[in-house]
């Protein structure tokens, strides 16, 4: 495997099963932590708004018995990561005969495409936009503006997403205030649907981009600004290459590696980011869904997307990590640097 030895290899794979187990373990843990019944609350409510349930209370036992409520907690958490691991994540408490599987399918393509587009533009126009800001052959009046443009930094995701929706939906009218596609399109692969689904998300996106773009301007700028005087910078000024060249092939080149170790963390971020922004805008992805679970403290629902979205995040730093000897040669997994 190139500069990864095979001991290297396991014991990631190691910490990577370790990282999953203990993860499952917290989520079935804090799923429960919250006060109530949520069988017995979601039943009372009906009752209390439907004016009155025949034999409720043999209802909410029945429902317990199917769900497994009334086995010890350690059973209950023996069966859980059985399951878990099988991806088999049963039925919603408040969706049933729905299976929690079946939600999450339907979920998590549109949060995979809402993160990912957002985390490659914020990558490659981040790095690009910090390379600009760190290059000293820069114009002056182009490095003054985008300091000025990074104010959302400090901003939380909801507010951008209400200040985006405010402006751009309902004062000019130019999005559309929810869902992620129109109801008049048919679902395919056909340009009305496309078009429909990028018009849609495209203020989801902005108001995620909004938020984490200038990390990602701030570290390139950092990186780049730190290896000005690296003896390899002054080398290949002094044999008169083309700055943009140099500032290409030795600067932003040797700043990357740790700037995609901050692209596979950066994905967590960017998935709790969405959790409410999803919401504000009705959008159908993980974020939506994990409000609902939590609202109506659905407890398969909780477990099963934040393990999901655990699972997305910890397999994306295997990946980055496994992959550094082919990023940069330099690197040699388990024996040092070459």
């Amino acid at each position: 495997m190139g500069g990864m030895t095979l001991r290297y290899f396991l014991s990631r794979i190691g910490i990577y099963l370790l990282t999953i187990f203990a993860s499952a373990t917290i989520v079935f843990l804090i799923a429960r932590a919250a006060p109530g019944d949520p069988v017995e609350s979601r039943w009372r409510q009906l009752e209390m708004t439907q004016g009155g349930i025949g034999e409720v209370d043999a209802i909410i036992a029945s429902y317990k018995e199917r769900f497994g409520l009334n086995d010890p907690l350690i059973v209950q958490y023996g069966k859980f990561l059985i399951n878990t691991f099988r991806f088999d994540f049963g039925y919603s408490f408040t969706y049933f005969p729905t299976t929690v599987w079946s939600l999450i399918r339907r979920a998590l393509p549109w949060t995979l495409g809402l993160s990912m587009t957002a985390l490659l533009v914020s990558f490659f126009i981040g790095n690009a936009i910090g390379a600009i800001f760190a290059w000293d052959r820069t114009p002056k009046f182009i490095r003054s503006i985008i300091p000025g443009s990074l104010i959302f930094t400090s901003v939380p995701a909801v507010l951008s997403a209400l200040f985006l929706l405010w402006i751009f939906a309902m004062l000019l009218n130019w999005f559309p205030l929810a869902g992620a596609y129109s109801r008049d399109v048919q679902p395919g692969w056909n340009f009305p649907f496309i078009f429909s689904v990028a018009k849609h998300g495209f203020l989801p996106l902005m108001a995620i981009l909004l938020v984490s773009i200038g990390w990602t301007v701030l570290g390139m700028r950092a990186m780049l600004i730190t290896n000005a005087g690296e003896d390899y910078v002054r080398l290949a000024e002094a044999k008169g290459l083309n700055p943009l060249y140099t500032l290409y092939r030795y600067r932003v080149r040797n700043a990357l590696l740790p700037q995609l170790t901050g692209l596979a963390l950066a994905l967590s971020g960017l998935i709790a980011g969405q959790v409410l922004v999803e919401t504000i805008f009705a959008y159908p992805g993980m974020g939506n869904l994990i409000f609902r679970g939590i609202r109506e403290q659905d407890y398969p629902i909780i477990q099963a997307t934040s393990f999901m979205l655990i699972l997305i995040t910890a397999t994306s730093v295997l990946v980055i990590d496994l992959i550094y000897p082919l990023i940069d040669p330099r690197i040699s997994h388990g024996g040092g640097s070459r």
